[in-house]
């Protein structure tokens, strides 16, 4: 098939049956649930991009498997210019959607089994490498969408998975049998899980021996039997099922909870199961791929909050004010910062023996913490700017309202020429740029805790090089 259209994707999300429930009833239809479906349309634009000429060459490449033109959703990396990619396409869809385009994640799962399925098979004559090769290529013909299942629900986070009261609490491998495994257990924060076509499962943390069950890799499809999709709230989650005050009008973010109630998964889609020791390689390439990611798609959402500002400086009348400039300026260069955090990521990666290229965990980890940091006080600055209507603006049924409505639009009214229905809809898109929670909370806890960031960072510093230099310049041999 190759690259699929935009169109194509949707079809086929429409041919899977994926079981499913959304505020206590089951959903039946869900590429036409308005909730779901602006998620989908933000995934979409992946597919959308690869149609287009000004950014064809950017998101479609050869792949060295099949042969053939591929989206770079569906390619680990095979060289630095790969890497830098991978930046440049997540910025470009973040100023284009506003949100999360949800895509991103699955990549990293395959960028991860890419390098660490070979490593395990040189150790223990495995061959989960070339189960995984399969898949991908598999991935790639189809051009499909994948899903990480990284962050296990945890329970007592004082005790490791073998010690847990209920068993259940990291996934798990219940039964072995000839043909696969069955597993149990629950993912959550997946984000987008229902826009895609597979579920990647990773484990979430570092495994000890007696954690043999919970340390386990594979992917199925996302509507395999026994799997259940439940969709967390988001803050402006109902006005995209009411129609109305949305904002962002056609992209969003979902993040369901996965339950695996007891899963067939067939071994030629295993490619992790036992090996205790290679599932903190696992943790640490998936989410130092994912942090990296994290800089080009954040860094696209300032631009489109920085834009939003300046159209409301035009729009309020304080395109002059020197200190909305400032602050404009402020923005900017968080976003830039951030962007060349993750550009440095990437020119610094390295080839790993499996032939996928890795990016520099250091540079990706501090890409990620100034993230969590900066991108709260981008959001700060862009209210700021905008001004106090960005949290109470009447709604748009009381502005359609034939009683009301000529009054509310009369005192909305602000620079003479800009229509007062345009100063509207931008209040209401930053209201969804500040406030999508599901969006607004990833900034801080996408791809693990700032605590795991700044751990990673001295994990994988090179400490004792900077105590010689520093002896080496005091005199000290």
């Amino acid at each position: 098939m190759g690259v699929k259209t935009k169109e194509e994707y949707i079809q086929s999300l429409r041919e899977m049956k994926p079981t499913a429930y959304m505020f206590g009833e089951k959903i039946t239809g869900v590429v036409d649930n308005p909730r779901l479906r602006a998620g989908i349309e933000s995934t979409a634009t992946t597919y959308e991009f690869a149609e287009m000429e000004e950014y064809r060459d950017l998101i479609v490449t050869e792949s060295p498997l099949i042969q053939e033109p591929v989206n770079r959703f569906t390619l680990p990396p095979q060289s630095i210019e790969d890497l830098v990619a991978r930046v440049k396409i997540n910025r470009t869809l973040g100023k284009y959607v506003g949100t999360c385009h949800q895509r991103c994640t699955g990549l990293d799962c395959l960028c991860t089994l890419s390098i660490v399925t070979y490593d395990i098979d040189q150790k223990y004559g495995t061959n989960y490498y070339e189960r995984f090769i399969e898949f991908l290529k598999y991935v790639q013909k189809n051009d499909l969408t994948c899903n990480a299942g990284v962050t296990d629900v945890k329970g007592d986070r004082s005790l490791p998975p073998h010690e847990q009261p209920d068993k259940d609490m990291y996934l798990r491998v219940v039964e072995r049998r000839d043909d696969g495994i069955i597993v149990r257990g629950a993912k959550a924060h997946q984000t987008g899980s229902l826009s895609c076509h597979e579920i990647i499962v990773l484990p979430t943390r570092a495994m000890r021996k007696g954690d043999e069950e919970y340390t386990v890799a594979f992917a199925i499809p996302a509507d395999t039997p026994g799997l259940i999709h439940v969709v967390g709230r988001s803050s402006l989650d109902t006005r995209e099922i009411d129609g109305c005050d949305i904002g962002n009008v056609n992209y969003s973010k979902y993040c369901p909870t996965l339950i695996f109630d007891d899963v067939f998964v067939p071994w030629e889609r295993v490619f992790l199961c036992g090996e205790v020791e290679f599932a903190v390689e696992m943790v640490v390439r998936f989410s130092s791929f994912h942090r990296q990611s994290h800089g080009g798609c954040k860094s696209g959402k300032i631009d489109c909050m920085v834009g939003a500002a300046l159209t409301m400086m035009d729009y309020n009348g304080t395109a002059k004010v020197g200190h909305h400039r400032q602050k404009v300026i402020d923005m900017i260069h968080r976003a830039e910062t951030l962007y060349g955090c993750s550009l440095a990521a990437s020119y610094e990666g390295k080839k790993e023996p499996s032939g996928t290229y890795f990016i520099d965990t250091i540079l990706a980890n501090t890409s990620k913490i100034h993230e969590g940091r900066e991108m709260a006080e981008a959001t700060r600055l862009m209210i700021d700017i905008c001004g106090g209507f960005v949290s109470d603006l009447p709604s748009d049924q009381d502005i359609d309202n034939p009683e009301i409505g000529h009054l509310i639009k009369k005192y909305l009214k602000a620079v003479e020429n800009v229509p007062v229905e345009n100063r509207i809809k931008m209040f209401r898109l930053v209201e969804k740029l500040a406030m999508e929670s599901a969006d607004t909370i990833s900034d801080i806890h996408g791809g693990g805790s700032p605590e795991a960031h700044r751990m990673t960072i001295l994990r994988e510093s090179d400490l004792e090089g900077r105590k010689k230099a520093a002896k080496r310049l005091a005199g000290i041999k």
